[in-house]
Order: structure tokens, then C-alpha cells, then sequence
């Protein structure tokens, strides 16, 4: 059972931003345009930089959890992958779960989207992101969250959650502020990527070489039938491929790890006894996360994995948006029930 919430409210005390305007300079070349209720909010890091951070109320409730106090829902924190940044959670998502009353926060970390870029040629460490996201939640945030992260994201969602109560993130702080719950979407599996890339030159050379080519040497970027086969489903329409492919080359300044480095602190640190519920949520259509990368991170915290059909990598963005949507918001009215007893 996930740690029970208190009823205070959860509130942001950073400034709101309207979403007509950045009132700053826009860090990439076409700013993504915010949807209606969305505004976008810069919380400063001890460091002095600013993350951006795209907020969404949770609006009137909808289905089974319509009868509860909306002040008892956990707030919802999303935190995306490589060449991604807080807008793909603000595109269909956010608008979704603000929908059934929770409150949405969708962070950019260092060197992504509109966040400050970090002195150095990589925005951080599993330890560093995390450090920053449990910074927000910290000084932003009443509730416990429910973490949600994408691909890498996922990784310093797991990073962070196997430190829960523990120094190992702050200097300042006796504990890291404590989860509601953990969603990990199409996530790199706890050991790393490097498994996945072995199987794919052993047992699907083609696509090894097809992944390498469109993450490592970013060709993503120029080639739309590559972008579309790496992140989305066939069925997308190649005018909303290009829109995302523009926005993720824009999107990330520079990379978000060393790999090299990380795989060297891979695997991430066992969870503690009792913590945090997690929901392991894979793609059926995943061109970067094979069914044994996802299978490795449901044994990993003691889960069964949920594996979407129909969507690819990017579940938040493709074609069946809503699908991978659904299975989270089911396990979050049954995360509540549990914190209800």
C-alpha cells in the first residue's frame, strides 16, 4: 500500500506565467504554444538556475473518484526522457488528468526545453536530475506526488524513488520528500540500455543499427520516416511527426547524461522495504524498449508489467494517446481506494 496522503491542498508558490507569453526569452527557436489552462511556471534550483514547468489544475472530477474530496488526490509530477521536455506531457496528458481532477506539473530538466542550461557538456547525473525534481516537490508541493517518467525519465524516476529517505540527494535536507506513488512509462530498465542494445545486435541487427543511427547520431532529427519508426506508431499522421520531430530537436540543448558514465552507476540502488507502489507501463510497438527491458523492471519492483497495445515509445504523444492514459488513471482510482483505508 502507497503512504497515506494527508487532505492539505496541494499548492505551488512559484510565479505563474500566463500562457500567451513567456515573459522571458524563449530558449528554442518556436516556443511551444500552451493549451487552454495551462500556464508555465520557472521554479529556481538551489544552483540559481530555473526549470521550466508546465502546470495544469485538476479540474471538476469525472468517474468513479467524482464523490472525493479532490484536496486528497495526489498531484501528479511528469518528468520526460531524452530529446523531450516538459510540452509532450502538455500536448495530450495533462489536459486528460487535469480533466478527472488531479493537479499536473510537467517538469524540463536542465538543458531541455525552456530550463537554464548547467555550466558543462551534459545537464546532469541520475543523482543531480533527481536532486532537482525532489527540489521542486519540496519546496512546491504539500501532497506527496505520484512520479511519472518517460524513457530516461524513468530511469531518475527509479534513481529517486530507491533514495526516498535518504541523504544521498540533498545536502540540506535530512530525507527526499516522500511519493504517493511511481509510473514508469516505456522506461530504460534498471541495469540501463545496454542490455537492450545487445539483444537488438544479436537478434534484430537491422533495427540495431536503425536505433543507433536515429538516437546516437540523432538522425531522427532530418529523416521523418526514421523519426516516426523510433517513436511512434505507423498508423500517426506524418504531419503530427513532424510538428514533434521539430519540437524534439529543439527540445534538447544538450544531453541529458554521460552515458558512458551512467551505465558505470547502473544498475540503480534496490527500493526500500515497504515504499512506493509503482505501475510499469511498456508499449507493445516500443522500437527503443524491447519486452525484455520492460519485463527486467517488473521483476525489479516485484510487478507485473502492463504492456499497451497499439502505441509505440512515445505512448504520450502517438496516435492512441489515450490508451496508456486509461491504465494510469485505473491504477491511480485504485492507488486512492488503497490510501482510503
Amino acid at each position: 500500500m502507497a503512504p497515506s496522503c494527508s487532505s492539505v491542498l496541494a499548492v505551488t508558490r512559484i510565479t505563474i506565467i500566463p500562457r500567451t507569453a513567456l515573459n522571458r526569452d524563449s530558449k528554442i527557436r518556436v516556443p511551444y504554444e500552451l493549451k487552454q489552462g495551462q500556464s508555465r511556471l520557472f521554479h529556481e534550483i538551489p544552483s540559481g538556475l530555473n526549470m521550466e514547468v508546465i502546470f495544469q489544475k485538476g479540474l471538476n472530477l469525472k468517474g468513479p473518484i467524482e464523490k472525493k474530496d479532490k484536496s486528497q488526490l495526489p498531484p501528479l509530477v511528469f518528468i520526460h526522457g531524452s530529446f523531450h521536455s516538459a510540452w509532450c506531457w502538455a500536448e495530450h496528458w495533462l489536459p486528460f488528468f487535469s480533466q478527472h481532477g488531479f493537479d499536473c506539473y510537467a517538469l524540463s530538466l536542465l538543458g531541455q526545453g525552456e530550463s537554464d542550461a548547467p555550466a558543462g557538456s551534459v545537464a546532469g547525473t541520475l543523482q543531480t536530475h533527481a536532486g532537482d525534481v525532489a527540489d521542486f516537490i519540496r519546496k512546491e508541493i504539500r501532497l506527496p506526488p505520484v512520479l511519472l517518467g518517460h524513457s530516461f525519465g524513468g530511469l531518475i524516476v527509479q534513481y529517486y524513488i530507491a533514495n526516498v529517505k535518504d541523504r544521498l540527494l540533498s545536502e540540506t535536507e535530512s530525507s527526499l520528500p516522500d511519493l504517493a506513488g511511481a509510473v514508469l512509462i516505456c522506461s530504460v530498465p534498471p541495469s540501463g540500455n545496454s542490455g537492450v542494445v545487445w539483444r537488438y545486435l544479436f537478434s534484430k541487427p537491422v533495427a540495431a543499427f536503425k536505433v543507433t543511427r536515429s538516437l546516437a547520431a540523432k538522425a531522427f532529427q532530418t529523416s521523418l520516416p526514421l523519426c516516426k519508426e523510433t517513436f511512434f506508431s505507423a498508423v500517426m499522421e506524418d504531419h503530427l511527426v513532424q510538428r514533434y520531430q521539430s519540437l524534439m530537436t529543439q527540445s534538447s540543448r544538450m544531453p541529458l547524461f554521460d552515458l558512458r558514465k551512467l551505465n558505470a552507476s547502473l544498475p540503480v540502488p534496490l527500493p526500500r522495504k515497504s515504499s512506493i507502489s509503482v505501475l510499469v507501463l511498456g508499449a507493445k510497438d516500443d522500437f527503443i524498449v524491447d519486452e525484455e527491458g520492460l519485463n527486467e523492471t517488473g521483476r525489479f519492483y516485484g510487478v507485473p508489467p502492463v504492456c499497451v497495445e497499439g502505441v509505440a515509445h512515445d505512448m504520450m504523444l502517438d496516435y492512441s494517446w489515450e490508451k496508456g492514459a486509461k491504465v494510469i488513471l485505473s491504477w491511480l482510482n485504485r492507488l486512492n481506494r488503497e490510501d482510503a483505508v
